[in-house]
């Protein structure tokens, strides 16, 4: 089964209240989901498009999971808080299990 994938690109415009009111209230149902940190902020280089302050990568074992993840209550709640410090981009994707180049 592919995995699934958050992917967010955010601007955080209130650092001090992201971390205080989103960050600490979105562990909760990301666990819960078995979600893991890939990526996490760190050093980014734009090369096309526009660059956001952050860059998030989670991965969880489904699809189905991330999308549950997402519509949990737990956070959705989490969600209400990021939206008044920050705003950005979120897609959830299905993992590629297929050849990879080189590959027959």
């Amino acid at each position: 089964m592919a995995k699934g994938y958050w992917i967010a690109r955010m601007d955080v415009f209130d650092p001090e209240n992201y971390i205080k009111e989103y960050v600490s209230r979105n562990a909760e149902p990301i666990a819960a989901h078995k979600g893991r940190f890939l990526v996490r902020g760190g050093k980014a280089t734009q090369v096309e498009g526009m660059m956001r302050d952050r860059n998030i990568v989670i991965e969880f074992p489904s699809y189905d999971d991330a999308l549950a993840c997402l519509n949990s209550p737990k956070y959705q709640e989490a969600m209400e808080f990021r939206r008044q410090y920050g705003r950005g981009d979120l897609v959830i994707v299905e993992g590629y299990d297929g050849p990879q180049p080189g590959q027959s």
